[in-house]
């Protein structure tokens, strides 16, 4: 199974009033599994950026202003996620920008239901709780150290742990692999935990029994008679 974990960076909260897309991040899992694969594109906006939107990520005109228009970057986006689940932090919202990108240049729409929404997950597993990326980080131990500002990249790494964890737990080589799992490596561990079955050890375990213990409760069964249970075959 091929998941997609996503975010974006724009200059404001709505793209019907003129706000962009200025930057997407998004790394690639099989079966749960990063496979190091990942997309990630700064977005010159075609219009001037906000202060409060520069205040969250630090992407002003002068970095964003030889960068490729969204035109330039849709089809190498849209080939990138194929039709793989989006799993996304607050998905309305990214969802929302990428749609109305996408609908500019003629592509067609992302349904909603294609996204995983880790803020709902969130809500449900810990109702009441805070839900922020942040607050799952401190939750769950992941470091989030170096997010001093947001980043679509490093915020889609982020949460790709943050999804695990919500799902039941991170793999045990979550991100201390030696080299990246691909598609091929992560569908033969599926295979091999598909057919795992349990069989009797090839050396017994030694019992832990001590033999006074062993021989007290020899002559307990000896005293339940011939009907004991411990006699029937």
């Amino acid at each position: 199974m091929r998941e997609i974990v996503l975010d974006t960076e724009t200059t404001g909260f709505d793209p019907e009033t003129g706000d962009r897309i200025v930057e997407i991040g998004a790394v690639e899992l099989f079966n749960h599994l990063p496979t190091g694969q990942h997309f990630h594109e700064y977005i010159n906006p075609e219009r001037s950026m906000p202060a409060e939107a520069f205040a969250v990520h630090g992407l002003g005109d002068d970095f964003l202003r030889d960068k490729p228009v969204f035109a330039q970057v849709a089809q190498k986006f849209v080939d990138f996620i194929g039709d793989a689940k989006l799993v996304i932090h607050n998905a309305a919202f990214d969802m929302k920008f990428l749609n109305h990108e996408l609908g500019r240049l003629g592509y067609t729409a992302m349904p909603m239901d294609r996204a995983i929404d880790t803020v709902l997950m969130a809500r449900r597993k810990f109702p009441g709780a805070p839900a922020s990326l942040d607050a799952l980080c401190r939750r769950f131990g992941i470091d989030n150290s170096a997010r001093t500002l947001h980043g679509a990249l490093l915020d889609s790494e982020i949460l790709a742990e943050v999804y695990l964890e919500l799902i039941g737990g991170r793999q045990p080589d979550f991100g201390l692999q030696a080299e990246p799992t691909t598609p091929a490596k992560a569908e033969a561990v599926a295979k091999v935990d598909s057919d795992w079955r349990p069989r009797p050890r090839s050396t017994p375990l030694p019992s832990l029994l001590t033999d006074e213990e062993a021989a007290a409760h020899a002559k307990f069964v000896a005293g339940l008679g011939d009907a004991a249970l411990w006699l029937r075959s």
